[in-house]
C-alpha cells in the first residue's frame, strides 16, 4: 500500500499549535499514522460530506482523503465541544 502524503490547512495548523504541548504531541502522532492507514479503526465517515472524523482523547481531527492524488488533508483539529462550531 502506498504511503499517503499529509497536508494541513493553515487554519488546522493554527488550531494544532494552540493545543497544550502534551496533547499536541499525541494528536500529531495520530495525524502521522494516517499516512500509512487513512481509514484506521475508529474513524467515522461524516454523512453528507467526504470528510472523516478521528478521535484522540478529547480532541477531534477532521480530514479528507484524496485517493486519486494519494493525499490526506487535515481540515480541522479541536476540542470535542468546539470542533463543530
Amino acid at each position: 500500500m502506498a504511503s499517503y502524503k499529509i497536508l494541513l490547512k493553515a487554519s488546522a495548523a493554527r488550531e494544532l499549535e494552540a493545543l497544550p504541548k502534551a496533547d499536541r504531541l499525541r494528536v500529531v502522532e495520530r495525524i502521522k499514522s494516517l499516512a500509512e492507514n487513512p481509514r484506521p479503526m475508529g474513524c467515522e465517515k461524516l454523512t453528507g460530506d467526504e470528510k472523516y472524523l478521528l478521535r484522540q482523547g478529547v480532541y477531534r481531527i477532521l480530514y479528507e482523503i484524496h485517493a486519486d492524488i494519494v493525499t490526506v488533508v487535515v481540515v480541522k483539529v479541536g476540542h470535542r465541544r468546539e470542533v463543530w462550531r
